[in-house]
């Protein structure tokens, strides 16, 4: 086993783990929330968010809810729940993660295997170029159909097409919002009140509808 540490981007490389150690360490770091964990064939990063990093990846998630609750749509919030197929030997956790059209076939589960059930229909990442991983290639591989990617200047779509990620100005699991609006309200975010924001996006979709 190899390790690399880079304490500019906050994260561990390690070489040579086997599948069997990483789900263990997943077990193991559950309690702590704070170490993000991402496995590919043999290779484990764990990485430790910093403060801008949460900041911003609570305002998409409270976004998406805040969307979903003024349109009237049912969702189930997995937040940086741990997505992994033994078979492909990979996973990842995302920042935010939630079912919208799926949503009726997880209600309830307790337990969601993705060799059975659908992956979850949007992933949401903050910074996740700085990953030493391919993180969007397990994204694929898991067969996530949409991703919105933020690295602190652009917001970006990202859509599942024959395989492959494609960049889409509108999103599939909400028709009505667009990366450039949520751009222009994660920008209004940094100069307001989480409450007062709340609000600017309660109004913007309601005159969006």
């Amino acid at each position: 086993m190899t390790a690399v540490i880079s304490p500019q981007k906050e994260q561990i490389i390690l070489k040579g783990i086997h599948w069997e150690t990483y789900k263990s360490l997943v077990r193991d770091l559950e309690a702590q929330p704070s170490k993000r964990l991402t496995y590919d064939n043999g290779v484990l990063e764990i990485r430790m968010p910093l403060p801008p990093h949460e900041r911003y990846k609570k305002w998409l998630g409270r976004l998406v809810e805040i969307i979903t609750e003024e349109l009237g749509i049912e969702i189930a919030s997995l937040g940086s729940c741990t997505w992994s197929r033994d078979d492909l030997r990979k996973g990842l956790e995302p920042d935010e993660c939630y079912y919208i059209q799926n949503e009726a076939a997880v209600r309830g589960k307790e337990t969601i295997t993705l060799s059975v059930d659908p992956p979850p229909d949007l992933a949401i990442e903050v910074d996740s170029t700085s990953s030493s991983l391919d993180r969007m290639g397990i994204y694929a591989a898991l067969g996530v159909p949409e991703v919105w990617r933020y690295d602190f200047k652009v917001m970006t779509f990202w859509v599942l097409v024959d395989s492959v990620y494609v960049s889409r100005e509108t999103s599939i699991a909400l028709p009505l919002v667009t990366a450039t609006a949520v751009q222009v309200l994660l920008s209004e975010a940094v100069s307001m009140g989480e409450t007062s924001w709340a609000k600017r996006v309660r109004a913007w979709i309601q005159n969006s509808i």
